[in-house]
């Protein structure tokens, strides 16, 4: 199973990205839940972003709060990323992220660079 991530780029502060993350291969007919996105910034560890479960509940780091929005596609073990405002602190790595029972799936990431 790959996830593959898509929609990072440079964007001036205050812009708008959106990522995009989809699996493919077989995963035995299981859904990836709940499915996510981390990120890593240069000389910084890897942090939560947000997560959604496909019950429709969702979480967010304090820092994106009411800026980002995370939801699920229609089709199976897809997840989207809708970032607004950027600041130059929101470059990074995204990374990918979904879990089946206990095993755990990552993106290669994409870059997300925020110029000020």
């Amino acid at each position: 199973v790959q996830l593959v991530e898509s929609g990072g780029g440079l964007v001036q502060a205050g812009g708008s990205l959106r990522l995009s993350c989809a699996a493919s291969g077989t995963i035995f007919g299981f859904s990836l839940n709940p499915m996510g996105w981390f990120r890593q910034a240069p000389g910084k560890q890897r942090e939560l972003v947000a997560t959604a479960t496909s019950g429709g509940s969702t979480n967010y780091a304090d820092s994106v709060k009411g800026r980002f929005t995370i939801s699920r596609g229609n089709v199976k073990n897809t997840v989207y990323l809708q970032m607004n405002c950027l600041n130059p602190e929101d470059t990074a790595v995204y990374y990918c992220h979904g879990v089946v029972g206990n095993l755990h799936y990552w993106g290669q990431g994409t870059q997300v660079t925020v110029s000020s």
